[in-house]
């Protein structure tokens, strides 16, 4: 079996405390590159994915990049199409990545756009 370096064992770590706290509540998952941010809300019962949005998207293309700024225009149009969807209430999955920069922008415009977590 393969070492696992830590990135991918604290992304594990991650996913198996939220599975273990929020089951019943779609997950928002974050990844981020080092050029663009992706943001998804999740029903892990059912495996679909009821909404996304990312800074790769055509109205916004262009004009974005790896910026705090874009993370939170990701996180705003995220949070509009789960409001859409009809979700409400999620549990934020980091994906391994530190609270903090993008990631961190990306959550609070989230909350700010009616997602509680």
């Amino acid at each position: 079996m393969a070492k696992l370096s830590l990135f991918e064992r604290r992304r594990q770590r991650v996913r198996t405390a939220l599975k273990a706290r929020g089951a019943l509540r779609p997950r928002l998952s974050v990844h981020r590159s080092g050029k663009h941010i992706y943001a998804q809300v999740i029903d892990d019962a059912e495996g679909k994915t009821l909404a996304s949005a990312s800074t790769l998207e055509k109205d916004v293309r262009g004009k974005t990049g790896a910026t705090a700024e874009a993370a939170a225009d990701v996180g705003k149009r995220v949070a509009e199409k789960a409001k859409k969807a009809g979700v409400t209430r999620v549990v934020f999955d980091r994906g391994g990545f530190l609270f903090h920069g993008r990631v961190k922008a990306l959550a609070d415009a989230a909350r700010e756009g009616g997602l509680e977590f």
